[in-house]
C-alpha cells in the first residue's frame, strides 16, 4: 500500500510563494512517475507539475516559470515550490504517484490566493 501525505497549503497574497510537500511511504520506486495536479472549484482536475518515468519534469503552461517541481534524493518526498501565485492558482492539489501501473493520491492541501 502506497500513502501521500501533502503539507504546505494556505492563504496567500497575490505575488506571494508557498512550497507543498508530499512524502511517499510503502512499497514505492525511484522511477515511480510523481507530481501535482490541482482542481479549482467547478474546474476538473489538471496537471500543474510531474516528473515522468524518465525523470524530466513537465509543467501546465499556466504555471512554467513561476512554479518549481523538485524532490529529495531519497525520491520519497516531492516538492512544489510556486512564487507569484494568482487568484487563479486558487484550487486544492493533489499529490500523485504512479506505481507499477497503479494512481496514488494525496488528501489535498487547500491553496487560497487573495487579490
Amino acid at each position: 500500500q502506497v500513502q501521500l501525505v501533502e503539507s504546505g497549503g494556505g492563504l496567500v497574497q497575490a505575488g506571494g510563494s508557498l512550497r507543498l510537500s508530499c512524502a511517499a511511504s510503502g512499497r514505492i520506486f525511484s522511477f515511480d512517475p510523481v507530481g501535482w495536479y490541482r482542481q479549482a472549484p467547478g474546474h476538473q482536475r489538471e496537471l500543474v507539475a510531474i516528473f515522468t518515468e524518465r525523470g524530466a519534469a513537465v509543467y501546465a503552461g499556466s504555471v512554467k516559470g513561476r512554479f518549481a517541481i523538485s524532490r529529495d534524493n531519497t525520491m520519497k518526498t516531492v516538492y512544489l515550490q510556486m512564487n507569484s501565485l494568482n487568484p487563479e492558482d486558487t484550487a486544492v492539489y493533489y499529490c500523485n504517484r504512479r506505481v507499477l501501473g497503479n494512481n496514488y493520491w494525496g488528501q489535498g492541501t487547500q491553496v487560497t490566493v487573495s487579490s
